[in-house]
């Protein structure tokens, strides 16, 4: 792959344009200008100087040729688009935006500290965010319905890489298979109506017109993600988008003035306000509590824990049969304790499950874990945060380590067909570009485009 196809994948589906937009919108920045039009797009002098400013160091050759062409590919996915009327799933976008934002926020300091710095409100930042995440999967949309035909066969693979050299093939890095055996402390009973008490609490509060629902979410709700927004989950959801208990809960409100009654969920427990309803979705807002685990409930667990790991290595049942009966982790109690690792291919957008990890993909409690253990070891149990947010007390077995190596037909299809199958999808996506540059209007500015692109066909 090329560094501009390289640069391209990182600065467009990865980054995103908010960073970049974010930056264009600093005091520093020149009088703007629009450098090129692309289909309906304009391309700004800004968008550039931010992109260079961004991602200058990692730039070879000159940024104000190969930034302008980056985002002249992204413009003519985008006008695929719109001819194609392409739609993308706004909550899954919602989601990553929560997440990219507690990033910037992290990075500022604090909430009030990223407002002055870009000055906008998180209102504001909030709305440009989604826009730039909403063109992001757009594109990867129409990336992935472009090769979404393309097929692989074994036979092509051992053609593509019959006259490799050996010093040519991937690199595959160490990788891990873990199995895990987790269980949650039990929390005593009173601490549950402690819990339940406080969220009643806050209902006749709210009721008795002494706060209002956001105020309480914002001072006491422990979801993160929502309690900055006065416990306002981002966009509207379907039912099968939530927690099933909190689900039933949520679509059987339908007075905005109403609390629920608290429910409890797997990630503690809630009480819920309706804020609007949209065909089969909704928006809601929340509270949510997490019970305490006092120190001897845990380890009351941790003694329970150990036992399990100890009958285990004494070979009176297997790993696989203890976590079948033992534990509960539901992700991959199924699957005999394996450790599902879930991947977005960045070109289309899509998951892939796998169940090998590098070292650092693993949670780090368990990464911490597994590093110093060999294949087939049973761990001592230890205590870490699962997917919902609570602590768990676990045990872990190195499955499989699998060193560093080049990839090998017998080891490592599935990481060959995959180059074969990015080469193909690149082959592609290539063409299109080069068709698509045909029968888009493309309009450059003088003294932007006197460069050597990657694609002539810009210049017309």
């Amino acid at each position: 792959m090329s560094l501009f196809k390289k640069l391209l994948y990182t600065f467009v589906f990865l980054f995103g344009g908010m960073q970049m937009y974010l930056f264009a919108q600093s005091p520093s920045n020149v009088v703007d200008e629009v450098i090129w039009v692309v289909g309906d797009e304009a391309i700004l002098r800004s968008d550039v100087e931010a992109a260079r400013m961004e991602f200058g160091s990692n730039i070879t050759g000159n940024p104000y040729c190969v930034i302008p062409e980056q985002l002249a590919v992204q413009k003519l996915f985008l006008h695929q688009a719109q001819l194609d009327s392409v739609e993308v799933d706004n909550s899954q976008i919602s989601a990553s935006m929560e997440a990219r934002l507690s990033e910037l926020v992290m990075r500022a300091g604090s909430k009030e500290k990223l407002e002055e710095y870009y000055h906008k409100t998180m209102t504001q930042i909030r709305e440009m965010m989604f826009e730039s995440l909403k063109e992001q999967y757009t594109v990867q949309k129409v990336r992935g319905s472009l090769t979404s035909d393309i097929k692989v066969t074994p036979a092509e693979v051992r053609r593509y890489f019959k006259d490799v050299p050996e010093d040519s093939l991937p690199w595959i890095p160490d990788q891990m298979e873990v199995q895990i055996i987790t269980q949650q402390p039990r929390i005593p009973q009173e601490e549950i109506e402690r819990v339940k008490s406080e969220l009643r609490d806050y209902t006749e509060r709210v009721n008795n017109g002494e706060s209002s629902f956001s105020t309480l979410a914002i001072l006491y709700s422990e979801d993160p993600g929502s309690a900055r927004y006065g416990g306002e989950m981002p966009d509207y959801v379907g039912r099968g988008e939530l927690d099933p208990a909190f689900a039933n809960v949520a679509f059987s409100l339908t007075d905005p003035k109403k609390i629920s009654k608290v429910v409890e969920s797997e990630y503690g427990f809630h009480i819920i306000q309706l804020v609007d309803k949209r065909g089969d979705k909704v928006k809601v807002r929340h509270i949510l509590r997490k019970p305490k685990l006092a120190q001897s409930d845990i380890d009351t667990t941790m003694v329970r824990m150990d036992s399990i790991a100890e009958d285990i290595r004494k070979a009176k049942y297997t790993f696989d049969e203890a976590t079948v009966y033992l534990s509960d982790d539901k992700d991959s109690r199924n699957n005999r304790g394996l450790m599902t690792n879930v991947k977005v291919d960045q070109a289309t957008g899509e998951q892939i499950r796998t169940s090998r990890f590098q070292l650092q993909e693993l949670p780090a409690e368990v990464a911490k874990v597994v590093s110093t253990m060999k294949t087939g070891e049973i761990s001592n149990p230890f205590l870490m945060v699962n997917s919902k947010g609570k602590e768990v007390c676990a045990v872990v077995k190195l499955k499989t380590h699998i060193k560093a190596h080049r990839a090998s037909m017998s080891e490592d299809f599935q990481v060959l067909k995959d180059v074969v199958m990015a080469k193909m999808q690149e082959q592609r996506i290539d063409q299109w570009i080069k068709d698509k540059q045909k029968v888009t209007y493309i309009r450059i500015n003088d003294g932007w485009s006197n460069c050597e692109f990657e694609y002539p066909g810009w210049i017309k």
